[in-house]
C-alpha cells in the first residue's frame, strides 16, 4: 500500500458538484493498493500513520501525533499512486490492484481509521472527484508499506 499524506488545515473532496465528504484539521490521505496487497498491509500502514508525530507542540517541533490534536481524517481512494513510468510517456497501472481487491483493502483501511479517530470522511471509490486541500505547512510525507518497518 502507498499513501501521500497531507497535513491540512480543511479538506474535502466533491463528486458531480456535491461536497460527499470534507474534515478540518488533520490528515488527507490519499490511498493507493497494491496488486499484492492484503489486510497485513493496511493494518501496518495505519498502525505507522497513526502514531506519526507530525504535528507541531507549542514549540514548534514536530512531537503530536494525530491523537495529540483531536485530528480529522479525509481518506480518497488513489490507484494512480501505483504509476509505473519507467517506459514510454504513458503510464502503466498494471502494479495497481484490481478493483474488487483494491475497494475491500480501502473500506477496511477506512474501518481502521474510525476505530481511532471520531470524525473520518472519505472519498466513492472509482468516482471522478475533486479534492481540495488546504496543506498545513506545507507537510507531506510518502508512506509505502514495502519500505515500512
Amino acid at each position: 500500500m502507498r499513501a501521500v499524506v497531507q497535513r491540512v488545515s480543511r479538506a474535502s473532496v466533491t463528486i458531480d458538484g456535491e461536497v460527499v465528504g470534507s474534515i478540518g484539521a488533520g490528515y488527507l490521505i490519499l490511498l493507493g493498493v497494491g496488486a499484492q496487497d492484503t489486510r497485513a498491509e493496511a493494518d501496518r500502514l495505519w498502525a505507522k500513520l497513526s502514531g506519526l508525530r507530525i504535528n507541531e507542540d507549542t514549540d514548534g517541533k514536530t512531537n503530536l501525533s494525530l491523537a495529540d490534536i483531536d485530528g480529522e481524517v479525509l481518506v480518497v481512494s488513489q490507484f494512480t499512486l501505483y504509476a509505473n513510468c519507467r517506459r514510454g510517456r504513458r503510464p502503466s497501472f498494471t502494479d495497481a490492484a484490481e478493483p474488487a481487491l483494491a475497494n475491500e483493502l480501502y473500506e477496511y483501511f477506512v474501518e481502521l481509521v474510525r476505530a481511532d479517530v471520531p470524525h473520518v470522511a472519505t472519498g466513492r471509490f472509482a468516482a471522478y472527484m475533486e479534492v481540495e486541500l488546504v496543506n498545513d505547512g506545507p507537510f507531506t510525507i510518502v508512506l509505502d508499506t514495502d519500505q515500512l518497518a
